[in-house]
């Protein structure tokens, strides 16, 4: 008889079926035996932990033990596909590589367990494979493997695949509907990446994009940009006038005088929004209603937007070929997209030395940004002639390099949120 473990949770007494988990833990072991590998300890600790609360095991990690008893062994990925694949393990979410090695038939095996057509469909969502030495062959196989996958986030920091492995990824990201979160922090990509990587914001669904790290320098910082911070601008400057009057007299004739305003008012915060692209469809509310469970959020169709943009340490300065007027074409771009686009809510310019001039730039974008602006609305009608409707886009989260004047660099911050980065270069093991 399966043993199952009750488990209290808030929509009540849940079973948790814990042999599943036991016979995954027993065929990893035997897996690694076979293939004279470390059992990584991230894993079959957290399975035992798992058993033992009768939990589900959503994230698997694989890692490297900080002290591993025989130095002429390592932790390998095949144990663990092999073992996924055997158990036909359907709960997992999350598959973590971290700091393990992995070869070109390793990333082969990983595509073929991530792709869906014509094999079981298994449920990983979430991706990292950080610091696994991934080449530019790797880097490519996995981007077909994106192409029909069910990942959403994808994360590769630190395999220095360079610029010559970015577009086998890009390609495989092409016209991508499902992926949304893009991370390739110390990847030394360089300022070529900057317009493949532009091309995937403005034609795919990936809205977060992480490249903290690598050296895109003023040029490929402005190809990256370019396209959303034109669309932001233009949007904003094609929306048409919010006179919604048809609908105003049509709410006061069924309503009458009592709750005029506020009925109205509720609309016309509404319609103040900025319009959204014809290709991206409004973001739904979450449900404010506990309890509820397993709502998929609708995958999101290619347009050119952002919502965060991490480009700390990339060589963001006035010493590359164009000097200071790359600085300056660079924080114009983004001046228009931290004035308009309503969807950005994270920016992080960390270690780039941008000089007082752009800096003044971004401030202005973002006073811009903060200020309320309200349209006076039906001043021929006596009883609407006060209402006002405001117009502030969301508050940004930004962080900039402290080489500015102090001044300066006290307005941003007065003007912007605090930015928690959570992402640090860590130290390199030192290789024998």
């Amino acid at each position: 008889m399966p043993t199952k473990v009750k488990k209290k949770t808030g929509a009540g007494i849940k079973a948790v079926d814990t042999s599943v988990l036991k016979k995954f833990l027993k065929r990893y072991e035997n897996h690694c035996a076979q293939c004279q590998s470390i059992a990584s300890p991230t894993i079959t600790q957290a399975l035992k932990k798992c058993i033992q609360n009768g939990s589900s095991y959503l994230k698997i990690i694989l890692s490297c033990p900080g002290n591993p008893s025989d130095s002429s062994a390592s932790v390998l990925l095949r144990p663990l596909l092999m073992t996924i694949r055997d158990e036909r393990y359907m709960l997992g979410t999350d598959l973590c590589l971290w700091g393990i090695s992995v070869s070109n038939q390793d990333v082969a095996s990983l595509a073929i367990l991530l792709e869906l057509s014509g094999r079981t469909s298994y449920p990983f969502v979430k991706l990292e494979a950080i610091d696994c030495g991934m080449d530019v062959w790797s880097v490519e196989r996995l981007g077909k493997a994106i192409r029909c996958s069910q990942l959403t986030s994808v994360t590769l920091d630190y395999n220095e695949f360079k610029d010559e492995g970015i577009q086998g990824l890009v390609h495989g990201l092409e016209e991508n509907t499902k992926v949304v979160t893009l991370s390739l922090c110390y990847c030394k990509l360089g300022p070529s990446s900057g317009a493949l990587l532009g091309k995937v914001l403005a034609e795919s669904a990936v809205s977060e994009l992480y490249l903290t790290g690598n050296y895109l320098q003023c040029s490929g910082a402005v190809d990256l940009i370019a396209s959303i911070a034109d669309y932001a601008q233009d949007l904003a400057t094609e929306r048409p006038p919010e006179q919604p009057f048809d609908l105003a007299h049509q709410i006061l004739e069924a309503q009458g005088q009592t709750g005029i305003s506020t009925a109205i008012s509720g609309d016309l915060e509404i319609s103040e929004r900025p319009a959204t692209s014809p290709n991206r469809p409004a973001e739904h509310k979450k449900s404010k209603k506990r309890g509820r469970k397993g709502t998929k959020k609708a995958a999101l169709p290619p347009g050119p937007w952002v919502t965060k943009l991490h480009l700390a340490d990339n060589g963001i300065d006035a010493m590359g070929e164009k000097k200071e007027t790359g600085v300056l074409e660079f924080s114009q771009l983004l001046s228009s997209l931290i004035r308009y686009s309503e969807q950005l809510s994270e920016l992080d310019l960390d270690n780039n030395c941008l000089g007082e001039m752009p800096a003044t730039d971004i401030l202005e974008a973002l006073t811009s940004r903060n200020q309320a602006e309200y349209v006076q609305l039906f001043e021929n009608d006596i009883t609407l002639k006060s209402l006002h409707v405001k117009g502030k886009l969301p508050r940004l989260k930004i962080k900039v390099t402290a080489q500015i004047s102090s001044i300066t660099f006290k307005a941003i911050l007065k003007q912007s949120k605090k930015l928690k980065v959570s992402k640090k270069k860590k130290k390199r093991k030192k290789k024998n």
